[in-house]
C-alpha cells in the first residue's frame, strides 16, 4: 500500500507546472486532457520529485470554494515537506529563483529546515541533513 497522489489546488496549470518543474526540479509525470465530473474539459497534471513514487496532482480551482482554498490547503500550517540531500545548495538555488522563504534556515534535531511558500502560497518545509 502507498499514497500515490496528493491534490494541490492551484490557480492555473501552466504557472504551477513551471514552478514545480523549473524551480523545485520536479518531473512532469503526466499532463493529459480530462473531464470534470459534469463533463467540462480539464487537465490531469501530475508532478513528482525525481525518482519519487508519490506525486502531486495539480488541480486547477473550479468554483468559488476551491478558489478560496488556493494557497490555504492546510489552513496556514506547513503541510508539505520536501526532503533534499544537499540543503544548502537547494536553498540557494530556490532563493536565487525568488522563492519566498517565510523563515530563514535553522538547525533542528532532525536536520536543517527552512519554510517556503509554493506558487499558490502554501507553506512547505525544505528539509535536509544537519
Amino acid at each position: 500500500m502507498q499514497i500515490d497522489l496528493v491534490t494541490l489546488v492551484v490557480a492555473d496549470y501552466d504557472p504551477a507546472i513551471a514552478f514545480f518543474t523549473e524551480v523545485l526540479g520536479f518531473e512532469l509525470a503526466e499532463d493529459s486532457p480530462s473531464l470534470t465530473n459534469d463533463g467540462r474539459p480539464k487537465r490531469w497534471v501530475v508532478v513528482r520529485p525525481p525518482g519519487a513514487q508519490t506525486g502531486l496532482l495539480l488541480a486547477r480551482a473550479d468554483g468559488e470554494r476551491q478558489e478560496a482554498a488556493v494557497g490555504d490547503q492546510v489552513a496556514g500550517r506547513v503541510g508539505f515537506f520536501l526532503q533534499v540531500d544537499d540543503f544548502e545548495a537547494t536553498y540557494r538555488r530556490m532563493r536565487d529563483a525568488n522563492v519566498e522563504f517565510v523563515k530563514p534556515p535553522r538547525t533542528e534535531p532532525y536536520g536543517r529546515v527552512a519554510v517556503f511558500r509554493d506558487i499558490a502560497g502554501n507553506p512547505w518545509d525544505l528539509l535536509g541533513p544537519a
